[in-house]
């Protein structure tokens, strides 16, 4: 396949500043960024459409709620299927045309469910809007692509709290649009952001050539079960990740049965404006993006944990008792999950540059199964025992985050499971230093600046060799 190619689809024509020039790179500027992050949002919110309405779709379609509670669990199963057989696609396709397919699907599904009257279609369109709603997937992988090395951090924080926003959003606008018109409403007003959102990838989208032209479908699991035992970095990862999903999960699920009990007693409409608390903690996140970007992301994901610690301590103390506790534990909790998530993909796409859709459906897989455990045993200790034992439970969760994170160093070697080799270091050397270190006239800085420079080459060629043998 040529990768200059003008046309779409071999049919519609790219725009031209968008079209791929290897002799001139695109400029991935801060528009394009925050458009990336607003397209995520409205994406993912087409997965959490149906969670404030299931009362509507129970006496609409004159079913139970145990009927109707079937919907978002086969949302959320056609979307964990979609992460492990479509994401990884946007390492051997051209991204731009994956992910306007992948906007076109579920726009046109949508047109089902908001006509249908029978409950079964309407559970298989939800299982197959699912399975195609990973586009936000492909766009942090090619955020990470175009993002020059120094601004990864940030690029990836505005992408990663589009997404996070459009879960909160989803949820929120969704029940205030049934509430003063009809569920089907929603749906309708979904497929006109939908068709928004393609438009704008279409004129906005920029077109990248494949990386793996001679990968095979079945050769990217083989790919991803190598990367899972061949790279302790990647197993780090994942654990971390299915802990600390599991975590944020377990807070979102059962704050709303702390908060409709006793002492509290809230009207569903005062437990949703949590969800405003938990939005303005994800917010906030992009302005210290530049931060993240100097910060080894290793120091980053245990700072992060360190302080979800603190909050959900905070939750463990008081969090039954004083409101104010579960607010201050709302915020924190949404923040710092935010920063760990971030830093925490940052280490994935620095594992390999050829292979980063894959990489980064290796997290998501395990943030799914993480959000699959701390629903289930959430829930059923919080039932069983009560608020603060969940609460301590959780707690256990984070300490065995530090764990898993203290075992290899920030700068260990890729092939070692544990150890510090490389030392502590805080700061990342940003290139401008290497730079200066390599015109320096101190022959211990030159020495210095070259090895910084040979190594980052080395990792560089090891993970892009990595594919082919």
């Amino acid at each position: 396949m040529d990768p200059t190619s003008s046309k779409d689809f071999r049919c519609l024509p790219i725009p031209r500043r968008l079209r791929y020039d290897p002799d001139k790179p695109f400029h991935f500027g801060m528009l394009l960024n925050v458009s990336f992050g607003i397209g995520s949002t409205l994406i993912v919110a087409n997965l959490y459409y149906c969670q404030p309405i299931l009362i509507q779709l129970s006496a609409s379609f004159h079913v139970t709620y145990d009927e109707v509670a079937r919907i978002p669990t086969l949302v959320q199963a056609g979307f964990g299927i979609g992460l492990l057989f479509i994401t990884p696609l946007g390492d051997m396709l051209r991204r731009r045309q994956l992910i306007l397919l992948l906007i076109v699907f579920p726009t046109t599904l949508t047109i089902g469910l908001a006509i249908t009257n029978n409950l079964l279609v309407f559970e298989i369109i939800s299982f197959l809007i699912g399975l195609t709603s990973v586009s936000p997937q492909i766009l942090m992988a090619l955020a990470a692509d175009l993002a020059p090395p120094a601004r990864r951090g940030s690029a990836i924080s505005v992408v990663q709290s589009g997404f996070l926003l459009g879960i909160l959003i989803a949820r929120v606008l969704s029940g205030i649009v049934a509430n003063f018109t009809s569920w089907r409403i929603v749906y309708c007003m979904s497929i006109g952001v939908q068709s928004i959102v393609l438009g704008g990838a279409y004129m906005l989208l920029p077109d990248y050539p494949v990386k793996n032209r001679d990968l095979s479908y079945f050769g990217i699991f083989r790919s991803m079960a190598k990367y899972i035992v061949t790279e302790p970095l990647v197993s780090q990862i994942m654990l971390t990740s299915w802990s600390a999903s599991a975590c944020y999960t377990n807070w979102w699920v059962t704050l709303t049965f702390l908060l409709g009990g006793p002492p509290y007693n809230y009207s569903t409409v005062i437990i949703g404006l949590f969800g405003l608390v938990g939005m303005l903690g994800v917010i906030v996140i992009p302005f210290f993006g530049r931060l993240l970007d100097r910060l080894v992301p290793w120091w980053s994901v245990i700072v992060s944990t360190v302080f979800l610690l603190v909050f959900q301590a905070v939750q463990t103390g008081a969090g039954g008792i004083n409101i104010a506790a579960v607010v201050i534990s709302c915020f924190g909790l949404d923040m710092f999950r935010q920063t760990q998530s971030i830093s925490l993909s940052t280490l994935m796409f620095s594992i390999s540059e050829t292979a980063r859709s894959r990489l980064y459906a290796l997290t998501i897989i395990s943030v799914f199964l993480g959000q699959i455990t701390g629903t289930s045993v959430g829930t059923d200790v919080f039932v069983g025992y009560g608020w603060r034992a969940d609460s301590v439970l959780f707690m256990a969760m984070y300490v065995f985050q530090l764990v898993v994170l203290i075992l290899r160093g920030p700068h260990c070697p890729r092939n070692r499971w544990f150890g510090y080799e490389g030392g502590l270091k805080f700061w990342k050397i940003l290139p401008s230093k290497q730079s200066q270190l390599v015109a320096s006239d101190d022959p211990e800085n030159v020495e210095c600046g070259h090895r910084a420079v040979a190594c980052s080459e080395k990792g560089d060629a090891e993970g892009g060799a990595e594919e082919f043998r």
